[in-house]
């Protein structure tokens, strides 16, 4: 039986992963994290305030966590300290601490995934990607996201542009750091990738890769709703899976 410990137990997202956890047959809920529920039970589960508590309480093999950008590097390296494995589910990290967690992960001998998406259309919009950017030159992201996000590009867009650019570096005629004018409106690189983010009402979390090649062009997109059980199947793989891993995995589709 694998015992889990969910971090971020009563929001959005989390609250759903604890729950296909507390329901899967090889699982078992032994610990949340959650500040508002500090000191009670989550799904029968005894609910602490922070991951340093929940470390010292009940033994579990995973962290699992969707939390706040702020916290997750430290909850990461805490868990990776004590020897447990964990599943990222958190955005807002760069490509500098994922290597850092690799690096701490390798020293401990325990295992790491972490994917901007656990919805399984968003691993196969990834996968296709980059078998697009192995052949098309020129490719930019769209990001887009509800206005209270507070990270920019969303984990999604992040992770798929630093991958994408270690495929290939984009082609442009202009470079978009010398543009006249404003300079940012030509988007952010990441990886060397232009991304553009969007802050609207009625998006949940949307991602669009966009190739040209010539006169023709390809779009491939991830549009999520407003359902957060979309995340569990591939969480609960990756919480699986990671428990063979030593390292960092990044990017559900590398599981699949």
């Amino acid at each position: 039986m694998l015992k889990i410990c969910m971090a971020g137990a009563t929001g959005w997202t989390g609250g759903a992963i604890a729950a296909a956890v507390a329901g899967a047959a090889d699982m078992a809920l032994v610990s949340c994290v959650s500040r508002r529920s500090a000191g009670g039970e989550v799904l029968g589960a005894p609910c602490f305030g922070s991951v340093d508590e929940a470390l010292a309480g009940p033994a579990f093999d995973v962290l699992i966590d969707y939390t706040a950008t702020e916290t997750i590097l430290g909850h990461t390296m805490a868990a990776i300290g004590a020897g447990r494995r964990v599943v990222v589910g958190t955005s807002g990290l760069t490509a500098a601490e994922y290597a850092k967690i690799d690096a701490a992960a390798r020293a401990a001998g325990v295992g790491v995934v972490a994917s901007g998406n656990f919805a399984l259309t968003a691993a196969l919009m990834t996968r296709f990607s980059l078998m697009a950017a192995a052949y098309l030159d020129w490719f930019e992201v769209i990001d887009y996201a509800k206005p209270g996000k507070t990270d920019a590009p969303t984990g999604t867009a992040r992770e798929l542009a630093e991958r994408m650019g270690n495929v290939k570096q984009p082609a442009f005629e202009v470079d978009p750091a010398s543009v006249k004018g404003e300079p940012g409106l030509r988007g952010g690189a990441v990886n060397g990738v232009q991304v553009h983010s969007l802050r609207l009402p009625s998006y949940s979390a949307t991602v669009t890769s966009t190739f040209a090649h010539g006169n023709s062009r390809l779009t491939i997109t991830h549009d999520a709703g407003k359902d957060p059980t979309i995340y569990n199947d591939g969480t609960l793989l990756a919480a699986r899976r990671v428990m063979e891993i030593t390292g960092l995995v990044r990017g559900l589709d590398n599981l699949l």
